[in-house]
């Protein structure tokens, strides 16, 4: 039985172009989420007025990846330590938020930060937030695979220690 997950991390491009070669992730789809604007869009959450964070929805088979492993590869691949930024971007619409859907998801990602905080992997605090996920909105389909289609394209994530096999 598939599950997903949403999560926000930066600039969506290279969270999704990370993520999608981990074994046993099915799918992902960039969007936003967290805000309260209907219908947003990337010129409006651009802005930083929406609420909206730029996220991805994780389609997983939990048969192969648990949500702690995808918990730790999210804390790999960017700095959750930096609030409202990553890299260049700047803004509330570049947070680092996981969002959940129920009491479990919420227990789980508070699990994941507190043991992120205390791995010795920053020199800062982890401020990554956890937010209730009310609606995921489906990014403008150029966005979707950016990184495939536009190989040269802009990223600011990395894997801080050795990519997942």
């Amino acid at each position: 039985m598939e599950k997903d997950i949403v999560l926000a991390g930066g600039c969506f491009w290279g969270v999704e172009d990370l993520l999608r070669k981990i074994p046993g992730i099915l799918r992902t789809e960039v969007g936003y989420a967290g805000g309260s604007t209907p219908d947003p869009t990337y010129n409006t959450v651009k802005t930083g007025s929406t609420g909206h964070a730029e996220a991805i929805e994780i389609t997983y088979d939990p048969k192969v990846i648990t949500l702690n492993q995808i918990f730790d590869f999210f804390f790999r691949m960017h700095d959750p330590t930096t609030r409202n930024r990553q890299g260049n971007d700047v803004g509330s619409q570049y947070r680092s938020t996981i969002f959940v859907k129920d009491a479990e998801e919420r227990a789980e990602a508070q699990k994941a930060i507190e043991a992120e905080a205390t791995k010795g992997r920053w020199s800062a605090p982890v401020v990554t937030t956890i937010e209730e996920l009310t609606r995921f909105y489906p990014a403008e389909d150029y966005h979707q695979d950016y990184l495939l289609k536009n190989p040269g394209g802009y990223t600011c994530h990395y894997w801080r220690g050795l990519p997942p096999s």
